[in-house]
């Protein structure tokens, strides 16, 4: 359990909570060279994303005036501000119903506002930090800390929402995948419509065999070195259906601040929801970088500067204010806790 004072030991909630997680999720020992090698591999990969990405932003951007850009911004026009900024408040306080899904799931004993008000802290700074799961895991632990639940039970809660999103996310994407027309994939898209049918394909057989799994393995699942204890069906399938309407919602801020038309929305997933994952892969905070270099590659026809524009309003919404918020709401809840130790 989590120390009742934050300041009686330095700060060795990252080391902790990383040993929780290894705990619910234990990983087959290796030898030192293996993590070693396997660590260089990743940082190999990151850097490397991150050298395609910047090409390919100046490839696309390095002709954009301010000028342009500006012009972009204005023709959003307040409604479609609005609407990213209303979708970006509805995509996180879906986070925090996951959120109360998983601490409960976790067996911990929690109220919705609590939970509503952790789920949001964690995830606006860990969605521009980076390191998902470590730094959601070690936001938890000290905003939960003060209620009872242990780092296990933190833990656990932390890969619940993990497994959340990747269940929304593959879902969308597949259904996106199948459901955009062939006429526009081929008219705004670099992905091949043969190609889509069949990722569209795979990704929803996944997801099937994911609740599968849910119904009728009742014991951990071990599988490559990892030991995973699977929800039931039922928040199986709660977790398929708010985990797409989060990701949807969140592509739908992106979405809204391009031109009318520019795209359909089902073509625009498409590429939207593997961009995210390959900004998650890359370990750049936020992918930033990678996450637009690869929308911009996977579409095409589309103005640069009304991109690029978008590109802004979607960091400015999702990510800068709600990280600004956060950052605040978890100051303020320290000093309030402390003072209230104090006396």
């Amino acid at each position: 359990m989590l120390t009742p004072d934050p300041t009686a030991r330095p700060d060795p909630l990252l080391a902790d909570v990383e040993e929780e997680l290894a705990a619910v999720l234990p990983e087959t020992q290796g030898s030192r060279f293996g993590r070693f090698l396997r660590s260089a591999v990743w940082h190999f990969v990151a850097v490397l994303l991150l050298g395609a990405a910047a090409f390919i932003l100046w490839r696309e951007f390095h002709d954009l005036s301010p000028e342009d850009l500006a012009a972009a911004i204005r023709a959003w026009g307040w409604d479609s501000t609005l609407l990213a900024i209303v979708f970006s408040a509805l995509s996180f306080l879906l986070m925090g119903v996951v959120e109360l899904m998983g601490l409960r799931w976790a067996g911990a004993k929690i109220g919705a506002g609590q939970a509503l008000a952790g789920g949001f802290i964690a995830c606006a700074i860990s969605h521009s930090l980076g390191a998902n799961l470590l730094v959601a895991g070690a936001v938890r632990a000290r905003f939960y800390g003060k209620h009872g639940i242990t780092l296990r039970q933190v833990a656990a809660a932390t890969v619940f929402n993990s497994f959340t999103f990747a269940v929304g996310i593959c879902t969308l994407a597949g259904a996106s995948l199948l459901l955009a027309g062939s006429k526009e994939i081929a008219a705004v898209s670099r992905i091949a419509n043969p190609v889509a049918d069949i990722l569209g394909g795979l990704l929803i057989t996944g997801v099937v065999g994911y609740i599968v799994l849910c119904a009728v393995l009742h014991k951990p699942l071990r599988a490559f070195g990892h030991s995973v204890k699977l929800p039931s069906v039922r928040v199986a399938l709660a977790q398929l259906a708010i985990g797409a309407v989060d990701n949807a919602v969140a592509a739908a801020i992106l979405w809204i601040l391009l031109p009318a038309g520019a795209v359909g929305y089902f073509t625009f997933v498409g590429a939207y929801a593997p961009s995210v994952v390959v900004g998650l892969i890359s370990h750049v905070p936020g992918g930033v970088g990678v996450f637009e270099s690869s929308v911009s590659t996977l579409l095409k026809g589309i103005d640069s500067a009304a991109l690029a524009a978008a590109f802004l309003g979607y960091r400015l919404f999702f990510f800068v204010l709600p990280l600004l918020i956060a950052g605040l709401a978890l100051a303020y809840d320290t000093v309030r806790e402390r003072a209230r130790r104090a006396a």
